[in-house]
Protein backbone atom coordinates (compact mmCIF):
# COMPACT_ATOMS: atom_id res chain seq x y z
CA UNK A 1 0.00 0.00 0.00
CA UNK A 2 0.87 3.82 -0.05
CA UNK A 3 -0.01 5.93 2.51
CA UNK A 4 -0.54 9.65 2.66
CA UNK A 5 0.37 11.72 4.97
CA UNK A 6 -0.06 15.71 5.60
CA UNK A 7 2.85 16.86 7.72
CA UNK A 8 1.06 19.63 9.83
CA UNK A 9 3.82 21.32 10.25
CA UNK A 10 5.54 24.76 8.66
CA UNK A 11 7.92 24.03 6.40
CA UNK A 12 9.38 20.89 4.54
CA UNK A 13 12.89 21.34 6.92
CA UNK A 14 11.34 20.80 10.38
CA UNK A 15 9.25 18.11 9.40
CA UNK A 16 12.91 16.76 7.66
CA UNK A 17 14.44 17.53 10.75
CA UNK A 18 11.85 15.44 12.99
CA UNK A 19 11.80 12.47 10.90
CA UNK A 20 15.48 12.58 11.02
CA UNK A 21 15.49 13.18 15.18
CA UNK A 22 15.40 9.68 16.74
CA UNK A 23 13.04 11.04 20.07
CA UNK A 24 10.61 11.78 17.38
CA UNK A 25 10.06 8.06 17.11
CA UNK A 26 8.40 8.15 13.55
CA UNK A 27 10.11 7.72 10.08
CA UNK A 28 8.62 8.11 6.66
CA UNK A 29 10.01 6.83 2.91
CA UNK A 30 9.65 10.44 1.19
CA UNK A 31 8.93 13.94 2.37
CA UNK A 32 7.43 16.28 -0.39
CA UNK A 33 7.87 19.95 -0.06
CA UNK A 34 5.80 22.89 -0.94
CA UNK A 35 7.50 23.57 -4.15
CA UNK A 36 7.49 19.80 -5.14
CA UNK A 37 11.07 18.85 -4.14
CA UNK A 38 10.98 15.22 -3.23
CA UNK A 39 13.48 13.61 -0.48
CA UNK A 40 13.71 10.47 -0.30
CA UNK A 41 13.77 9.30 3.70
CA UNK A 42 13.78 5.77 3.63
CA UNK A 43 14.60 2.93 0.79
CA UNK A 44 10.96 1.63 -0.36
CA UNK A 45 12.40 -2.32 0.67
CA UNK A 46 12.64 -0.74 4.28
CA UNK A 47 10.09 -0.30 7.22
CA UNK A 48 9.03 2.87 7.99
CA UNK A 49 7.57 4.12 11.41
CA UNK A 50 5.06 6.19 9.50
CA UNK A 51 1.00 4.74 9.96
CA UNK A 52 0.84 3.65 13.54
CA UNK A 53 -1.59 1.83 15.01
CA UNK A 54 -4.63 1.03 12.69
CA UNK A 55 -6.18 -1.08 9.87
CA UNK A 56 -6.70 -1.43 6.60
CA UNK A 57 -8.70 -4.32 4.82
CA UNK A 58 -6.91 -7.41 6.25
CA UNK A 59 -3.94 -5.57 7.06
CA UNK A 60 -3.34 -5.08 10.95
CA UNK A 61 0.59 -4.01 10.93
CA UNK A 62 -0.05 -1.01 8.13
CA UNK A 63 3.45 0.12 9.00
CA UNK A 64 5.04 -3.46 7.53
CA UNK A 65 3.42 -3.19 4.28
CA UNK A 66 3.07 0.03 3.28
CA UNK A 67 5.15 3.25 1.96
CA UNK A 68 4.79 6.03 3.71
CA UNK A 69 4.47 9.96 2.01
CA UNK A 70 4.66 13.03 4.06
CA UNK A 71 3.78 15.66 2.05
CA UNK A 72 4.38 19.45 3.52
CA UNK A 73 1.42 20.95 4.58
CA UNK A 74 -0.09 21.78 8.24
CA UNK A 75 -3.34 20.36 6.84
CA UNK A 76 -5.19 24.23 6.86
CA UNK A 77 -4.30 25.39 3.41
CA UNK A 78 -4.56 23.79 -0.57
CA UNK A 79 -1.71 22.00 -1.62
CA UNK A 80 0.20 23.90 -4.13
CA UNK A 81 0.11 22.99 -7.92
CA UNK A 82 3.92 21.92 -7.74
CA UNK A 83 3.68 19.77 -4.82
CA UNK A 84 0.80 18.11 -6.54
CA UNK A 85 2.60 17.54 -9.58
CA UNK A 86 5.39 15.86 -7.66
CA UNK A 87 2.89 13.69 -5.56
CA UNK A 88 1.74 12.49 -8.66
CA UNK A 89 5.12 11.67 -10.67
CA UNK A 90 6.35 10.01 -7.01
CA UNK A 91 2.88 7.91 -6.84
CA UNK A 92 3.26 6.60 -10.54
CA UNK A 93 6.86 5.30 -10.10
CA UNK A 94 5.90 3.41 -6.54
CA UNK A 95 2.52 2.35 -7.62
CA UNK A 96 4.18 0.67 -10.52
CA UNK A 97 7.54 -0.38 -9.20
CA UNK A 98 5.69 -2.33 -6.56
CA UNK A 99 2.33 -2.95 -8.77
CA UNK A 100 0.40 -1.39 -6.37
CA UNK A 101 -3.83 -0.86 -7.43
CA UNK A 102 -5.31 2.59 -7.14
CA UNK A 103 -7.30 1.69 -4.48
CA UNK A 104 -4.65 0.37 -2.11
CA UNK A 105 -3.33 4.24 -2.13
CA UNK A 106 -4.94 5.57 1.14
CA UNK A 107 -4.92 8.09 3.51
CA UNK A 108 -3.49 8.19 7.01
CA UNK A 109 -7.22 8.44 7.93
CA UNK A 110 -8.49 6.08 6.18
CA UNK A 111 -6.30 3.39 8.17
CA UNK A 112 -6.80 4.97 11.99
CA UNK A 113 -10.22 6.85 12.30
CA UNK A 114 -10.48 8.76 15.43
CA UNK A 115 -6.87 8.85 15.64
CA UNK A 116 -5.62 11.09 12.52
CA UNK A 117 -7.01 13.11 10.36
CA UNK A 118 -4.34 13.56 7.12
CA UNK A 119 -3.99 14.50 4.20
CA UNK A 120 -7.38 15.93 5.48
CA UNK A 121 -10.30 17.69 3.38
CA UNK A 122 -7.78 19.85 1.53
CA UNK A 123 -5.87 17.37 -0.29
CA UNK A 124 -7.47 16.99 -3.97
CA UNK A 125 -8.09 12.82 -4.15
CA UNK A 126 -10.14 13.65 -7.33
CA UNK A 127 -7.19 14.78 -9.12
CA UNK A 128 -5.28 11.86 -8.38
CA UNK A 129 -7.80 9.60 -9.11
CA UNK A 130 -8.11 10.83 -12.90
CA UNK A 131 -4.43 9.76 -13.43
CA UNK A 132 -5.05 6.20 -12.62
CA UNK A 133 -3.43 6.78 -9.00
CA UNK A 134 -6.14 6.76 -6.56
CA UNK A 135 -9.95 6.02 -7.02
CA UNK A 136 -13.06 8.17 -6.71
CA UNK A 137 -16.56 7.07 -5.96
CA UNK A 138 -19.25 7.06 -9.02
CA UNK A 139 -22.12 7.22 -6.88
CA UNK A 140 -25.30 5.59 -8.41
CA UNK A 141 -28.14 3.48 -5.78
CA UNK A 142 -27.92 3.92 -2.56
CA UNK A 143 -27.35 0.69 -0.06
CA UNK A 144 -29.87 0.59 3.06
CA UNK A 145 -27.87 1.80 5.64
CA UNK A 146 -27.86 -1.25 7.83
CA UNK A 147 -25.41 -2.23 5.42
CA UNK A 148 -22.72 0.70 6.46
CA UNK A 149 -20.12 -1.55 8.51
CA UNK A 150 -20.45 -4.38 5.71
CA UNK A 151 -19.57 -2.10 2.51
CA UNK A 152 -17.42 0.17 4.94
CA UNK A 153 -15.40 -3.14 5.66
CA UNK A 154 -15.44 -3.74 1.89
CA UNK A 155 -14.33 -0.84 0.71
CA UNK A 156 -11.47 -1.07 3.06
CA UNK A 157 -12.30 1.06 6.39
CA UNK A 158 -11.73 -2.23 8.59
CA UNK A 159 -10.84 -0.12 11.84
CA UNK A 160 -12.07 -1.16 15.36
CA UNK A 161 -14.35 2.00 15.70
CA UNK A 162 -17.38 3.44 16.29
CA UNK A 163 -20.16 4.09 13.61
CA UNK A 164 -19.40 8.07 14.05
CA UNK A 165 -15.65 7.93 13.16
CA UNK A 166 -16.13 5.35 10.48
CA UNK A 167 -18.23 7.28 9.06
CA UNK A 168 -16.00 10.87 9.57
CA UNK A 169 -13.26 8.70 7.95
CA UNK A 170 -15.52 7.60 5.27
CA UNK A 171 -16.20 11.08 4.18
CA UNK A 172 -12.89 12.41 4.89
CA UNK A 173 -11.75 10.05 2.02
CA UNK A 174 -14.51 10.69 -0.59
CA UNK A 175 -16.80 13.53 0.85
CA UNK A 176 -14.75 15.96 2.86
CA UNK A 177 -17.89 18.75 2.77
CA UNK A 178 -20.08 16.33 3.70
CA UNK A 179 -22.43 16.70 7.53
CA UNK A 180 -24.71 14.92 9.54
CA UNK A 181 -25.58 11.61 10.05
CA UNK A 182 -25.02 8.71 7.40
CA UNK A 183 -27.30 10.00 4.14
CA UNK A 184 -28.32 7.79 1.19
CA UNK A 185 -25.20 9.90 -0.86
CA UNK A 186 -23.05 8.44 2.09
CA UNK A 187 -24.52 4.85 0.98
CA UNK A 188 -24.38 5.77 -2.41
CA UNK A 189 -20.67 5.86 -2.24
CA UNK A 190 -19.65 3.47 -0.52
CA UNK A 191 -22.13 1.18 -2.30
CA UNK A 192 -19.85 2.11 -5.52
CA UNK A 193 -16.56 1.95 -4.19
CA UNK A 194 -17.23 -1.60 -2.23
CA UNK A 195 -18.49 -3.00 -5.74
CA UNK A 196 -15.82 -1.95 -8.13
CA UNK A 197 -12.93 -1.66 -5.71
CA UNK A 198 -13.22 -4.10 -3.19
CA UNK A 199 -10.47 -4.66 -0.62
CA UNK A 200 -8.64 -7.94 0.33
CA UNK A 201 -11.48 -10.01 -1.78
CA UNK A 202 -13.79 -9.51 1.25
CA UNK A 203 -17.26 -10.93 0.28
CA UNK A 204 -20.26 -8.77 -0.82
CA UNK A 205 -22.65 -7.96 2.13
CA UNK A 206 -25.94 -9.48 2.73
Amino acid sequence: MVVLHYTAMDSAARAGAWLCNPEAQVSAHYLIGSNGRITQMVDEAARAWHAGAGRWGAVGDVNSRSIGIEISNTGLAPFPAPQMDAVERLLADIINRWAIPPHRVIGHSCMAPGRKIDPGPKFDWQRLARQGLAVWPAPADPAPPEQFRALAARAGFTADTDDATLLSAVRLRFAPWATGPLNTRDMAILADIAARFPVDGAASPA
